[in-house]
């Protein structure tokens, strides 16, 4: 598989989450490649990927370091936080283990470290004082690197205007994903956005059809350019983004870049850098 990475939209960066992952050896990975190359091989393929592992435990400096050094110049890494920080019941009492995972190392990752991601079980609600503290608890930068912070919101009583202007308050972006399982939110509440798609279907040659593909192209460059979309909902009415239909820009007077990080996460994953490839190419 050769996936075109050539695009002259920059601020829309796709990829995939991971990049060991057995059933795309022989398919995205070439036949006989060393398992220690696979991460050299993807970054070259896809704009950006998203790691999952920093969910799960916490990893060395010397990890981070090797991830800069096999990766191209230009290439981002979003993190996804780790599940002891938001796992827990009082998310005000999170500021030591929020620490602990940004002193762990990702300052090694330099100019290539992304937004991170604090995903949230389904079982979480808003709580809009906790959730407050928490927010406030998340730092600007980590050794003079700008920090892009995300919140992956999973209970239903998250999707309401009061927790997009929390967020828009403390300039934190809302994942925004297609999962029916999950609150889809699609408010501009930070200077960036994010996107998770978990809807790959095995039936499909790319995971998703050519509609779809071509539509969250749209969206994603529209985003991109300081618009939200018009055919994607929005909870609060103080979002920073117009309308795409209004022909109006989120910074009409500065006009700031608005970057976009989108994933093929889960749904079938096999079928994850083939979607990627499909989106990357359609990219004006």
């Amino acid at each position: 598989m050769t996936i075109s990475k050539t695009s002259a939209t920059p601020l829309v960066r796709a990829g995939i989450g991971g990049w060991t992952f057995a059933p795309w050896r022989g398919t995205f990975y070439p036949e006989g490649l060393a398992q220690k190359d696979e991460l050299h091989y993807a970054s070259r393929q896809v704009t950006a990927i998203e790691i999952n592992g920093t969910f799960y435990g916490t990893q060395k400096p010397s990890s981070f370091r090797k991830w800069h050094d096999e990766t191209p110049d230009d290439f981002v890494f979003a993190l996804k936080a780790p599940r002891y920080t938001t796992h827990r019941k009082v998310l005000a009492e999170a500021g030591e283990s929020i620490q602990r995972f940004l002193d762990s190392g990702l300052s090694e990752l330099g100019d290539k470290l992304g937004p991170i991601n604090w995903q949230f079980p389904a079982s979480k609600p808003f709580v809009p004082e906790d959730f407050d503290a928490f927010l406030s608890m998340l730092p600007k930068d980590l050794n003079g690197t700008t920090l892009r912070h995300a919140v992956e919101l999973r209970h239903i009583s998250f999707a309401v205007p009061e927790c997009m202007d929390l967020l828009r308050r403390h300039g934190v972006a809302v994942v925004s994903a297609d999962s029916p399982d999950y609150p889809q939110i699609f408010d501009t509440t930070a200077s960036f956005s994010y996107i998770r798609l978990q809807n790959a279907a095995e039936n499909k040659v790319n995971g998703y059809g050519p509609k779809v593909l071509d539509q969250w192209v749209k969206r994603a460059c529209l985003w991109s350019e300081g618009q939200a979309p018009d055919d994607l909902p929005t909870l609060s009415p103080a979002s920073n983004a117009t309308k795409s239909g209004k022909k109006e820009h989120l910074r009409s007077e500065t006009h700031i870049p608005h970057p976009v990080f989108l994933f093929f996460i889960n749904g079938f994953k096999p079928k994850a850098p083939a979607a990627a490839a499909a989106f990357l190419k359609r990219l004006p």
